[in-house]
Formats: C-alpha cells, structure tokens, sequence
C-alpha cells in the first residue's frame, strides 16, 4: 500500500515538474516573439 502510495506521488510530481517546464517555455518563446514585433516596429519608426 505504502509502495502504491510511493508511486502514485512521484507520478504527480512528475507530470507536474513537466508542466512547469513546458510552461517556462511557452513563455519564454512568447517573450521572443514580442520582442522580435517590437524591434519591427522600432525600424519601421526610425525610417519615416
């Protein structure tokens, strides 16, 4: 029973530790991405 118990807690762990991560990501990827929009219109700024 305890073994289950064992088990089932590290399962969780886990999945959650992946979630985590993969939102760390997501973010980080979005965070480019504006910044990339951001630097577009910056020169588009400079040049009219």
């Amino acid at each position: 029973m305890i073994r289950k118990t064992y088990l089932m807690l590290l399962t969780v762990a886990l999945l959650l530790g992946s979630l985590t991560l993969t939102g760390c990501n997501t973010v980080e990827g979005l965070g480019k991405d504006i910044q990339r929009g951001g630097e577009k219109i910056e020169r588009v700024g400079r040049s009219s």
